[in-house]
């Protein structure tokens, strides 16, 4: 399949993996590993006849992380409120990378979700990639009756959107798209330790709160119920198969 040219040759299927709690390093080494393989197809396919195009894959990666802070290429270091020594009483690590956004968190009790995406085989628009992103949450949420949207000007999920009498964040979202194809994603707070936040501004925001699942209802989430949730309105939202091993 050619650059941006929608054939029969179209993949809507996304094979899913959980990759459970893993490094923040090593989850972002096998993103690059397939983000670079899908770039390294389509470059081939620019000089390939018709009958040697090669079908770019999709994939979705699920996964939570050990306690860590990651600063992205329009961020401040000065919205990490700690030093190296207090990372090291936190047991946390700090990682400057190549999505887009400011800082933020990850850690257990979070859904991280890293869609690798040929937006090719869907629509070649990163705003309505990331306005699905965040439609995928919102109703999760609804499933679990708790009315979420987006606040102008501030990419993520947010609580008390309309009124903004407290309005906080559940879900953060950071991408990095290169030929349409898409790496990073989405960091769900659903039982997450919210104190954690407490040593950043996250996102850059000063003025808002942020929460989880399991604070808004009062009780702890079984995650893998949330997930398939999540799966399901990703699916549905991509018009997509989503395949697991």
């Amino acid at each position: 399949m050619r650059e941006g040219r929608k054939d029969v040759s179209q993949n809507k299927t996304i094979q899913f993996e959980h990759l459970g709690l893993i490094d923040y390093k090593e989850a972002w080494d096998y993103q690059d590993k397939l983000f670079t393989g899908i770039l390294d197809m389509k470059s081939r396919n620019r000089n390939a006849a018709p009958e040697a195009q090669e079908v770019t894959p999709n994939y979705l990666l699920f996964c939570s992380h050990p306690h860590v802070y990651t600063l992205g290429k329009s961020g401040h270091e000065s919205n990490l409120l700690i030093n190296e020594e207090g990372l090291k009483a936190k047991g946390a690590t700090f990682y400057k990378i190549n999505r887009g956004g400011d800082i933020t968190y990850h850690g257990p009790g979070q859904i991280v979700g890293y869609p690798i995406l040929d937006l090719d085989h869907f629509f070649t628009d990163i705003h309505k990639y990331l306005r699905f992103l965040e439609e995928a949450i919102i109703l999760t949420l609804k499933d679990y009756g708790i009315e979420a949207g987006r606040i102008s000007g501030l990419t993520g999920v947010w609580l008390d959107h309309v009124e903004q009498k407290n309005p906080r964040k559940i879900c953060a979202m950071g991408v990095k798209c290169s030929r349409w194809v898409t790496m990073h994603g989405f960091a769900f707070n659903i039982n997450t330790d919210l104190d954690y936040f407490n040593n950043i501004v996250p996102c850059g925001i000063t003025d808002k709160q942020v929460t989880s699942l399991a604070k808004e209802l009062g009780r702890e989430l079984p995650m893998a119920e949330v997930e398939e949730k999540l799966l399901g309105h990703l699916a549905t939202l991509f018009e997509a198969s989503i395949t697991k091993d």
